[in-house]
């Protein structure tokens, strides 16, 4: 049976978390990854480009001139789409692209990805943050014990309050909830660092 260690503020191991058979260690499926990514990047698209028709635009309500005898070719409108400011042909409109895999899919996409960190040892596992911070750069200066370079999600379920408030001019750190988190947030990071608390939530999730 596979375990993650858990540190202490100081980046010293202080004990071990079960993880389930059959869940890490595995080989990543990452056909399950690509078809959640997908559909949160799908969900993230704005979908507000917008052209008009022929129909939309003012004008071009008399013909150009009359339809033989002038030698050129025959038109019905200046607001045709052949013609400089014109309308356009099958251009994109305002949609929604946004769509819905089945619960199940997206619950393995989790499970995978945490699965995937793991493996490349980015899955960095802390106990609860019960003091109290006061500045910036104490908590900084934990991040730097943990060894966490690059981008981090920072999971704190069960920490003291005071974590978010000081961490936010941290650059490349985001913190999230674990009930919140997905497949999409977990990919998009260097490093993920997990409480006791979290982790466990997380493993609820994965599990159900």
């Amino acid at each position: 049976m596979s375990s993650l260690a858990v540190l202490n503020s100081e980046g010293k191991k202080q004990g071990t978390i079960d993880l389930p058979e059959g869940v890490f260690a595995e080989p990543v499926n990452s056909d399950v990854l690509h078809q959640a990514v997908v559909m949160y990047q799908a969900s993230l698209r704005q979908g507000q480009a917008s052209t008009k028709e022929r129909g939309a635009i003012s004008g071009g309500g008399i013909k150009p001139w009359r339809q033989k005898g002038t030698g050129r070719a025959r038109h019905g409108s200046i607001r045709s789409p052949l013609w400089k400011k014109g309308g356009v042909v099958f251009g994109p409109h305002p949609r929604d692209f946004s769509y819905a895999v089945p619960k199940k899919v997206r619950q393995v996409a989790l499970r995978e990805s945490l699965n995937a960190k793991f493996q490349k040892e980015d899955l960095v596992c802390v106990d609860d943050f019960k003091n109290s911070f006061q500045k910036t750069k104490e908590f900084a200066a934990i991040l730097k014990k943990l060894s966490l370079k690059g981008s981090v999600l920072a999971l704190l379920d069960g920490s003291d309050p005071s974590v978010e408030r000081v961490s936010r001019n941290i650059p490349l750190f985001q913190l999230m909830r674990s009930q919140d988190v997905n497949a999409y947030d977990v990919l998009r990071y260097k490093k993920i660092l997990v409480t006791k608390t979290a982790f466990n939530n997380l493993l609820e999730r994965i599990q159900k």
